[in-house]
């Protein structure tokens, strides 16, 4: 099964591929993926709100990167930077729940508004 999804895929709206993401942004090369949300214009408070959850879990990925990076290459596998690597994945798992349960709660109460007109 391919990755390469086309941007139609994406719920149509999807913003053109940025060539240079820049640091801290996955954007494989052929991957048709939007950029990192700091270069994508807020439509609506909706996508305001949704590009404020990706800036967190951006920066949140950064700390969990840097940490394991840490571990890895300097070889510092202490238990202090394990704990501290521990400590920054459950707060990512903490942002990303509470990322998706606010961005699907919005999404439907949208949704039912959009239905009672």
């Amino acid at each position: 099964m391919s990755n390469n999804i086309p941007n139609m895929m994406l719920g149509g709206g999807a913003p053109a591929p940025i060539a240079n993401p820049g640091a801290g942004s996955f954007n494989p090369p052929g991957n048709s993926l939007p950029g990192p949300v700091s270069n994508t214009a807020a439509n609506s408070w909706y996508q305001a709100m949704a590009k404020a959850w990706g800036k967190v879990l951006d920066k949140q990925a950064t700390e969990i990167t840097d940490l394991s990076s840490q571990i890895g290459e300097n070889g510092q596998d202490q238990p202090s930077t394990v704990t501290l690597l521990t400590a920054a994945s459950l707060k990512m798992q903490f942002l990303s729940t509470n990322s998706a349960t606010s961005n699907n709660a919005v999404g439907s109460a949208l949704e039912t508004l959009g239905r009672k007109n």
